[in-house]
């Protein structure tokens, strides 16, 4: 299954900064745009699957994992 997000970048100063609109907490800062595009998806992953991860935590602890789509 495959989720979109959405980055807002911008060039500042000599530096491309961005972050992603739908999860609070992920911000990246490179010299180029392709690096911050490189990083940001890294920090996406990453920050996805800490939750994935905490998620499968509290369901071994007897919370009840429920699909729901919106």
């Amino acid at each position: 299954m495959s989720q979109n997000y959405t980055a807002l970048i911008r060039e500042t100063e000599g530096w491309w900064i961005g972050n992603i609109q739908e999860i609070p907490g992920i911000n990246c800062q490179e010299r180029t745009r392709e690096e911050l595009l490189v990083s940001i998806r890294s920090a996406l992953k990453d920050i996805l699957e800490l939750n994935r991860e905490d998620a499968t935590r509290r369901v071994e602890n007897g919370y009840e994992a429920v699909t729901i789509s919106i």
